[in-house]
């Protein structure tokens, strides 16, 4: 297999191939940082490319391919993690000149599970500063760019990743997403990615693990590949309590999953609209699963229409306790709106905070009765295209545009929504579509993103960097 095919291959097929030695470890992880290595120039996705450290780990497992042992699920598959997600002994810089030589000593749980399973890292991707809003770029890395147009954004915070993705740099990825941030930039690029339920991948790093709204969890190139890398992230860990009741997802794909599938499509959140060009795309999308035996209904609710102020006071409050001191000793060196969301989540009292806590269960609640009457809820993810490089610097803007408006309310619910390619604008830009499910929801959610995939003409769209 040419090195070009290689670097699109399939982790699932990866895999497979590297059990049966039809290609090396070494064959791929070679293929795939020479590909990293031409395209971080251009893209700029490495906060750190690691390919000594991917080859000494490729010829280890080359080594034990031709041992003849057991091998784990993700055995000599590339993977890159971002930059907020701890390998132990690798500088964590979270884009941030605070934090350039902050080393954490120990892996974190998911970084832990992917190697055990045989995965590479080749490197950790970009990301905006603290991983404060949906465009990638940051004082320390710069601006990543977004392989289907130069000028625009690959989303955020998981930029890196998903411009990784997109480009052929490794089928698999690990984000994180505490307001969309794993689901906007799959959007962008034209990829899969997956918030799954509130606690179904561990994420001890959270500072406050009782009033978490944030989330890692698996990007991929294919939606074929989520199962793996979701089965391998997730499962009980002692430092999350969100994760105690929760197993270890077991992949067990349906049969005709569309049939009977009872969809609530939603395609506006309060003043939340998508663009012409986007809801046609996530309508076509829509219809693909009524043809294939969907019962589709158009609905119309008013659940979300104040999310936007809920959403603010949780999530600048978060910034302003977490990183004030930060932010008044590096000053003009943190970004711009990273700051003013700090000011903003400072002018918020204890009981403005403990209303929006309120509000956030009155959300859940409303949510979850959806569920009595729909097996999945879709909307757009994204109500436009990925946008230009300079879309400003406020708050509204970057961190919880309306552009953004679909994602948010299923962090603060905690419910399993995965974002899914419908197809390319006539201007040939990715558009995504969302798909949320009940807890613990999340094989529907992957059958019903594979039907989209295999259903649609744009699946095995490639970039042309």
């Amino acid at each position: 297999m040419a090195d070009g095919e290689l670097c699109f291959t399939s982790a699932t097929r990866l895999a497979a191939m590297i059990s049966r030695r039809e290609v090396s470890p070494v064959e791929v992880v070679t293929a795939v940082l020479a590909r990293a290595e031409r395209l971080q120039p251009i893209l700029n996705i490495f906060a750190m490319l690691r390919a000594e450290q991917a080859m000494d780990s490729a010829r280890a497992a080359e080594a034990a391919v031709m041992g003849g042992g057991a091998l784990g699920p993700l055995h000599g598959v590339p993977i890159t993690i971002k930059d907020n997600v701890a390998i132990g002994g690798v500088p964590m810089r979270n884009g941030s000149l605070s934090s350039l030589d902050f080393v954490p000593d120990l892996d974190a749980t998911v970084t832990a599970r992917v190697r055990a399973a045989g995965a590479i890292p080749i490197g950790t991707t970009t990301l905006p500063e603290f991983a404060h809003k949906v465009l990638t770029d940051s004082p320390v890395y710069g601006i990543t760019r977004n392989p289907y147009d130069l000028a625009r954004t690959p989303g955020g915070s998981s930029g890196g990743a998903s411009a990784a993705l997109a480009a052929g740099v490794a089928p698999l990825a690990i984000g994180s997403d505490g307001g969309g941030s794993i689901r906007c930039p799959a959007s962008c690029a034209g990829v899969a990615g997956l918030k799954a339920t509130l606690g179904r991948i561990p994420f001890e790093q959270f500072p406050d693990s009782f009033v978490n709204y944030a989330a890692v969890g698996p990007m991929t190139r294919l939606v074929g590949d989520l199962p793996l890398l979701l089965s391998v992230m997730s499962g009980p860990q002692i430092d999350d309590p969100y994760s105690y009741a929760v197993e270890k997802f077991t992949p067990k794909p349906a049969i005709e999953p569309a049939r009977g599938l009872r969809v609530a499509w939603i395609e506006s959140f309060g003043d939340v609209r998508p663009e012409a060009e986007v809801g046609a795309l996530a309508k076509r999308a829509v219809q693909l699963l009524a043809d294939q035996g969907a019962d589709v209904e158009a609905v119309t609710t008013p659940i979300f229409n104040a999310v936007f102020d809920t959403y603010v006071v949780i999530a600048t409050t978060a910034h302003a306790a977490r990183l004030e001191a930060v932010a008044a000793r590096w000053g003009e060196k943190i970004t711009a709106s990273l700051r003013q969301s700090i000011a903003r989540g400072l002018s918020y009292s204890a009981a403005d905070w403990q209303r929006a806590s309120d509000r956030r269960s009155v959300l859940f609640r409303a949510v979850q009765r959806l569920f009595e009457n729909y097996d999945v809820l879709v909307t757009p993810t994204m109500n436009a295209p990925p946008v230009g490089l300079d879309a400003g610097g406020s708050i509204e803007s970057q961190m919880y545009a309306e552009w953004a408006g679909y994602l948010y309310p299923f962090n603060l619910t905690g419910n399993p929504a995965l974002s899914v390619p419908c197809g390319f604008t006539a201007g040939g830009l990715p558009v995504g579509l969302q798909l949320i499910g009940a807890y613990h929801d999340e094989q529907r959610l992957i059958d019903v993103a594979q039907v989209i995939e295999s259903a649609g003409d744009w699946s095995g769209r490639r970039p042309a960097c």
